[in-house]
């Protein structure tokens, strides 16, 4: 009998089949980017950033909830990722473009302003919206990350947190963390989920549609370019405490504060740019808070939320 080979696990929306979601692609004026939108066209807009290594698939937890209390959501990948369009120049990644992206995905939905829930560099993009555009920022949620200035501040003044950033100084280097992550069909990528994340937290079924999403053809690069481009490029933002930091949209900080990467003063930090902000921390609780406590998660961004 001839041998049938299974097919490769999905990246669109077609990886969540009893969620009333479709992909899209939308052609901004800077970038294509692909998308997964669902909810009512007329119900107030919620967009959801994740982070590194993740795709828009790091929200798949989260996303039915929403759609059921009657939200229009649109989940990207962001530029760099999966099948979103992939810049080569390191340039392009720069935090301005990175944040202008999300400025035109929520006009290309019709609308003026979203409200904005991102994880990881996700929260960075979504912090840098609501500095940069707070017209554009109806309500602010930010999980496990940081403000820029934030981040900047504890980083030159907490050696732990510098000794903790290690990773994103050697992704500096050209080529190299490349073909490091990629060895093994991305086993160092799938350890560094596995190994800050309880047992059980990414399934085995899960952690095959993230390679998947590696192995497109320029998405490690573009995901690494992140880090590049906020080395070579970084943003140019007043101290923390000064007006021009301050955040005036409504926001959430969530953190959990067993992140092996990010040391938690880092989220009473940026609680303290916000002119209207709140702090939820959760006590033992890893970087991977999406996938660690979904429930929790969706509650708290859903009582944050307007409707």
């Amino acid at each position: 009998m001839a041998r049938t080979d299974s097919p490769p696990p999905a990246t669109d929306a077609s990886a969540l089949p009893s969620v009333a979601v479709e992909s899209t692609t939308r052609d901004l004026p800077n970038v294509r980017l692909h998308a997964v939108v669902g909810g009512n066209p007329d119900g107030p807009l919620v967009v959801l950033l994740h982070g590194f290594p993740e795709f828009w698939y790091g929200w798949r937890h989260q996303l039915e909830a929403l759609l059921d209390a009657g939200y229009r959501v649109v989940v990207p990948d962001q530029r760099g990722y999966n099948r979103s369009e992939k810049p080569t120049d390191v340039g392009a990644y720069r935090l301005r473009y990175l944040t202008r992206d999300i400025v035109d995905l929520i006009r290309a939905e019709g609308r003026e302003a979203a409200s904005v829930v991102g994880h990881d560099w996700g929260g960075i993009v979504a912090w840098d919206l609501a500095t940069r555009y707070p017209d554009v920022v109806d309500r602010l949620v930010a999980v496990n990350a940081p403000h820029p200035a934030a981040f900047q501040r504890v980083l030159r003044s907490t050696p732990e947190q510098a000794g903790r950033s290690w990773y994103a100084f050697a992704f500096q280097l050209p080529w190299i963390p490349e073909r490091f992550l990629e060895a093994g069909e991305f086993s160092p990528l799938e350890r560094m989920l596995r190994g800050t994340a309880p047992p059980g937290t990414f399934s085995a079924s899960e952690l095959a549609r993230y390679r998947r999403a590696w192995s497109q053809t320029g998405a490690l690069t573009g995901m690494l370019n992140w880090y590049r481009a906020s080395g070579r490029y970084p943003p140019i933002r007043a101290r923390v405490g000064t007006r021009d930091a301050l955040v005036d949209a409504p926001t959430l900080v969530v953190w959990g504060d067993g992140d092996v990467a990010l040391v938690p003063e880092l989220a009473h930090e940026s609680v303290g740019v916000c002119a209207q902000g709140r702090l939820k921390l959760y006590s033992g609780t890893s970087h991977w808070v999406l996938q660690e406590e979904p429930a929790r998660l969706t509650a708290d961004v859903r009582s944050h939320l307007p409707l």
